[in-house]
């Protein structure tokens, strides 16, 4: 490939910070001074060092994000923070991007990558991948509607595939519930508008995971990590190509 675009790739910078690099001579292919972008690399042979720095090729990057309410999972917005905002220059040189959205008054696991592949396997609604979401409710969750979600609960403009709806917490003095809900799907507003639809109103939203990646409790709101060796193997086991 080009040097400039395993540099870009390596996460170096931009196309143009990239040869301003190579412009001031401070990349190596091999030990030997290269200036000019065009020139070809073996990213698997060759020795390619930046700045005194040794780089290994990187063509994806994959990183679980905790996300708070009030960011979009956007790559870009005039007008809210978006999730790109809270990652590092190697996820904007990488041009990664959520797969999926979560909304903006939800929070949890996202993951952000620039794998197409990847998120259209995981995206896909031939692919049935489940999501986990924790909703706190007003109102009291019962029996009926653990029922109503196994046969899928019917909305104005779509009927929701089965879904489990798992009772965690009751408080019924406040008469709320916190329940924990696996859909397959990933409509807009879907958990709020199948738990409307049972009379009832989620208040507070938390996705846990989506397919083998489940959320790392440790990760505050807002803060991220890039995928460990454990979790991309999962997803090559879910039959993801990474």
């Amino acid at each position: 490939m080009r040097l400039d675009k395993f540099l870009v790739e390596a996460g170096v910078g931009s196309r143009t910070e990239v040869k301003q690099l190579l412009k001031k001579k401070l990349v190596e292919v091999n030990g030997v001074v290269e200036t000019s972008a065009k020139r070809h690399v073996d990213e698997k042979a060759d020795q390619i060092v930046c700045q005194g720095q040794v780089l290994g090729y990187e063509k994806f990057v994959y990183y679980m994000l905790n996300k708070p309410k009030d960011v979009i999972s956007a790559t870009e917005d005039n007008h809210h923070k978006t999730v790109l905002d809270l990652l590092d220059k190697t996820a904007h040189d990488k041009e990664v991007f959520p797969v999926g959205r979560l909304d903006i008054d939800t929070h949890g696991l996202l993951l952000l990558t620039n794998n197409g592949a990847l998120a259209h396997a995981m995206l896909s609604p031939k692919r049935h991948v489940d999501k986990l979401y924790q909703a706190k409710v007003q109102g009291i969750v019962t029996v009926e509607d653990i029922e109503a979600f196994e046969k899928g609960i019917v909305l104005d403009d779509f009927s929701c595939q089965p879904a489990q709806l798992l009772i965690k917490e009751v408080d019924e003095k406040a008469e709320t519930s916190l329940v924990h809900i696996t859909i397959k799907e990933g409509k807009f507003h879907q958990v709020k508008r199948m738990v409307a639809a049972r009379g009832k109103k989620v208040v507070d939203l938390q996705r846990l995971s989506m397919g083998p990646l489940v959320l790392d409790q440790s990760l505050s709101l807002g803060q991220w990590r890039r995928l460990t060796d454990q979790e991309l193997v999962a997803l090559e086991n879910f039959k993801v190509e990474i």
